[in-house]
């Protein structure tokens, strides 16, 4: 079996790229095909057979590539699979649109359909930093997308989804069923720490839809400490409306952001995430969860054990939980417990055994 990945590109880091490690760590030997490659966002692939597209060659792409967003479809169906027997594609955006041989297998590990296509496209729109003719300008340009990104899913031949929720989003806009493996989270990097608790703790990619201006708001009414780890678009924005509880630490190295998850009181996750690997490290990390109860916390937080909910987005909501906090309420042990059922471990064994069933059943098809 000659097996290929294919990703939509290798520009920033999130948990989309920590799924394509771990398969890459499983079929080492398979070539990774992406739209762009930045080799200091990612130098655990430098040793990687990577395979970008033509886009590399054109102007400021590595800085400015969302300009050449009408030509990554193009870019996605000029990849050469036809060498392979199975494709394997990780995306949120384009890899599912690759051309295959008629008796190649397609697998799409899909962590959403398009955001800004589908469910968020008129808040990704408004939310735009870009003038005001670049605006009127995208509508249209979307649309065409979406007529695209609703035929690349017919070229699928298997959909798996990283949640329920995505699962019912592809049913909804692909009108495909989908099977579910939940993504893999390093568990085993994660400890749990007798140290005293003293802070609340959010964090990630900082983009407008993650919501952390609700928990600065609440932090700043509250005046507790607050930590923010990550960076992104919004960061200024943030840091203008904090006061002097809230520290940005930006991004840090993965030692440093476990010993953050240990000691803090809690974790805040303000956002409707189409899984959320952070939620997933904090428990891992034996502390619980304050979330939003929507999306891919309602699979990984239960009520209670591992965390507990906000029903409405808003800095009330967030503050009250965060005022009424006990933690002495909560066990260290079984929050970190509840958390392994995430692990690597499971992840590598329940891709590998569906991969290979899936080939198996495909070969006698075909």
């Amino acid at each position: 079996m000659k097996l290929a990945l294919v990703h939509d590109y290798l520009m920033q880091n999130g948990g989309a790229e920590k799924v394509l490690q771990v398969f890459s760590d499983l079929w080492p030997d398979s070539p990774i095909y992406t739209l762009l490659f930045d080799k200091k966002v990612f130098p655990s692939f430098k040793d990687r057979d990577i395979r970008t597209s033509f886009l590399k060659h054109l102007p400021l792409a590595q800085r400015k590539y969302q300009w050449y967003l009408p030509l990554m479809p193009t870019a996605t169906e000029h990849y050469d699979l036809s060498n392979f027997d199975v494709v394997l594609s990780s995306t949120s955006a384009f890899a599912k649109g690759v051309i295959t041989r008629p008796d190649a297998l397609h697998i799409c590990y899909c962590h959403t359909p398009t955001r800004y296509l589908w469910s968020d496209t008129h808040s990704y729109v408004e939310e735009l930093r870009v003038p005001r003719f670049v605006k009127r300008a995208l509508p249209p340009i979307l649309s065409r997308l979406r007529v695209w990104d609703n035929t690349a899913s017919d070229r699928v031949d298997i959909f798996i989804a990283n949640s329920q929720t995505v699962r019912g989003r592809i049913k909804k806009y692909y009108r495909r069923e989908a099977h579910v493996i939940h993504p893999p989270v390093d568990t085993q990097r994660f400890s749990i720490s007798d140290e005293p608790k003293t802070y609340f703790l959010t964090g990630g990619r900082l983009v407008a839809y993650k919501r952390y201006d609700l928990v600065i708001q609440a932090a700043n009414r509250l005046r507790v400490p607050l930590k923010i780890f990550g960076s992104g678009p919004v960061e200024e924005d943030l840091r203008r409306m904090a006061n002097s509880n809230v520290e940005f630490v930006g991004r840090i190295p993965d030692e440093q952001q476990a010993k953050l998850y240990a000691n803090a009181l809690a974790f805040i996750h303000p956002q409707e995430e189409d899984f959320g690997i952070t939620a997933v490290e904090s428990m891992a990390s034996g502390r619980p969860v304050i979330a939003y109860n929507k999306g891919g916390a309602k699979e990984t937080v239960v009520d209670g054990l591992s965390g507990s909910f906000i029903e409405e987005q808003i800095w009330e909501e967030v503050a009250d939980l965060m005022m009424r906090f006990d933690e002495h309420a909560w066990n260290p042990t079984a929050i970190k417990k509840h958390a392994e059922q995430f692990s690597r471990e499971r992840f590598e064994k329940q891709m590998r055994e569906f991969v290979e069933t899936q080939w198996n059943q495909w070969k006698q098809r075909v």
